[in-house]
């Protein structure tokens, strides 16, 4: 009997250190967080530019965060241009991942969607710089921590307004319609505390300086460029453009004044663009007073929404408290498909299009999560209430949506189901029957989301 009860004691004592052991192993954290951020000019000579385009404003860059929690990497990078269709993006992140070795699945790559660099801008230097930014980051890695904040701007507004002349839809401030004025704010630092990056997330078009037909990086150029100003150019400071399909600057008063003048130059010559939009400025007499004091206003504006956005990035920046050294990193991709259409009709806005079918739309979604911070993408044009949507229901506690990320959809503008009741000029555009996109973006990524938190067995 005491034999038996000696067996059953050492029975018991190894099974606890077994129950230990395994918990031990179970909480055991992840190597440390690496980190680094390279950023490289990406200014295209003056013989590059397409005719249209008189100069440059100011330099256009590419920047890249590279991050690794010892398991796997991740690059997030985006490029001061208008888009990368998707096979332009594809041969970069095939490029990137034979430079750098990091997967392309892991790798989000974004469009600031500024409209005054040409939307065509290609080639072996343009390519082989973004992907160098890429390896500089690799190269600069060190142990890091990284933070999650979230604060508010109010330099984006819904622009879809009903025109109180017309009562039809048209561009416009809607400070009624849907809007999100949140600017979340990633901070990756080293073990001592010095920032090496910011990635910040934010949902408005980048058009302010679209008519002056010179290269510039408009306000998310503007914004990083003071946030890194800030810290001495210690620090690279990443934009990422959050869900603007339907969102414009607040003070866009300047643009619709100059629209009125291309209006009436264009009927001069007897044409009609009163329900277009010619690309740029053209039609714009840059000798004329009125257009120069308009384009200088929007020379202040730019870079005074970019100092405003930019403050609030760094108020976040401040009061971020807790930062973790040993996340885990998890990474997937997906591919929804809606139904097409082609529009058969003309006119900017205002009517309803008329339509047929067309074939079917690939919509490319991602996520990477970096502990509880989760970066989803969709390559194209997304409305902002599909973004609100999907962070009420994400099971994440800090999440933002990545637009015109890998990619350039066929789509045209993505509006979420409810917009398509409405005739403004992305709803008639878009190449998107009514009805799939905005749960097929939704439920694509939260699926997603709860496959990294419950891995199937």
């Amino acid at each position: 009997m005491e034999k038996n009860q000696s067996s059953i004691i050492v029975l018991l004592f190894f099974l606890l250190i077994a129950c230990i052991t395994s918990s031990s192993a179970q909480n055991t954290p992840t190597k440390s967080l690496l980190a680094g951020a390279a950023k490289v000019n990406i200014t295209p000579d003056l013989d590059e530019l397409p005719e249209q385009f008189i100069g440059i404003y100011d330099s256009i860059y590419t920047r890249a965060i590279v991050v690794s929690d010892g398991n796997q990497e991740i690059a997030l990078v985006t490029v001061d241009v208008g888009g990368l269709n998707d096979m332009i993006a594809e041969r970069l992140l095939a490029r990137i991942e034979n430079l750098t070795g990091i997967p392309a699945d892991n790798i989000m790559l974004t469009a600031t969607h500024t409209h005054s660099v040409p939307f065509g801008i290609k080639g072996e230097k343009f390519e082989s710089k973004i992907a160098s930014a890429v390896k500089l980051a690799l190269e600069q890695m060190q142990p890091a921590r990284i933070g999650f904040g979230e604060g508010v701007s109010y330099i984006n507004v819904n622009r879809n307004i009903i025109d109180p002349e017309t009562r039809r839809w048209w561009e416009g401030p809607n400070y009624d319609g849907p809007s999100d004025k949140t600017v979340a704010v990633v901070t990756f630092e080293s073990l001592a505390g010095k920032p090496i990056a910011v990635y910040y997330n934010y949902a408005m078009h980048a058009v302010i300086s679209g008519m002056f037909d010179m290269v510039s990086s408009d306000v998310p150029g503007a914004c990083s460029k003071y946030i890194e100003d800030n810290f001495d150019n210690e620090i690279v400071a990443v934009w990422s453009t959050g869900a603007c399909g339907d969102q414009n600057p607040i003070f866009y008063q300047q643009t619709y004044d100059l629209r009125e003048i291309r209006i009436k130059e264009f009927a001069s010559r007897g044409i009609d663009i009163s329900n277009k939009m010619p690309p740029g400025g053209s039609g714009l007499d840059r000798d004329d007073p009125q257009v120069a004091k308009l384009m200088e206003q929007q020379k202040q504006m730019l870079k005074s929404m970019g100092q405003f956005l930019g403050e609030e990035v760094l108020h976040v920046m401040r009061g971020i408290e807790r930062k973790v050294a040993h996340p885990n990193i998890h990474v997937n991709r997906q591919t929804v498909t809606c139904a097409g259409r082609k529009r058969l009709d003309e006119g900017r806005a205002g009517y309803p299009g008329v339509y047929e079918d067309a074939d079917p739309i690939d919509l490319k979604l991602g996520l990477i999560t970096i502990g509880d911070i989760a970066f989803t993408s969709v390559n194209g044009e997304v409305f902002n209430p599909i973004s609100t949507r999907l962070k009420k229901e994400s099971p994440y506690a800090n999440t933002m949506m990545l637009t015109l990320t890998n990619g350039y959809a066929k789509s045209g503008y993505i509006p979420h189901d409810a917009a398509f009741g409405t005739y403004t000029f992305e709803v008639v555009s878009s190449k998107l029957k009514p009805g799939c996109a905005e749960n097929a973006i939704v439920n694509g990524l939260l699926d997603m989301m709860y496959e990294s938190l419950y891995p199937k067995e």
